[in-house]
């Protein structure tokens, strides 16, 4: 699978690591796809938060996740060659802060705009998320 390098929302990590979720063979690909080390996915450590947040709350969850279970999930993926966290550069704040200037948004969907400023800050410019609506203040080539 070709796969163009950008970030793995929490969305699709999540859907990869449960086989019972509609989209699992779709955020399964992309996922696998990091075993190739000519490949480079990304996420961030808040992506990687909001991952461990939702595979162990039974309320997002069918299938729950026992903190020790999703700390074995992350770093199964972390342990792939193609999968880099991105760091959150001091700019990102500033960045984020822009973002928020000229899209003021309220309440959980701040945490999206800080994963485009850390996205902008790194020069990366491709999110994959099952949530596009998220996003939808951004050019359609981000997701």
């Amino acid at each position: 699978m070709s796969v163009d390098p950008g970030v793995l929302d929490a969305n699709v990590l999540a859907y990869a690591v449960d086989v019972d979720a509609p989209r699992h063979a779709a955020s399964r690909a992309l996922l696998e796809a990091a075993s190739d080390p000519s490949v480079t996915i990304y996420v961030t450590s808040q992506i990687l938060c909001e991952l461990y947040s939702v595979i162990t709350n039974p309320r997002r969850v069918v299938l729950v996740s026992s903190p020790t279970e999703a700390l074995s999930i992350i770093s199964a993926m972390l342990a792939l060659p193609g999968l880099q966290v991105l760091p959150a550069p001091a700019r990102a704040v500033a960045g984020w802060m822009q973002l928020l200037q000229r899209h003021p948004v309220t309440g959980a969907n701040v945490f999206d705009l800080r994963i485009v400023a850390t996205m902008q800050a790194n020069g990366i410019n491709r999110i994959y998320t099952f949530n596009r609506d998220d996003f939808n203040v951004f050019p359609d080539s981000w997701c």
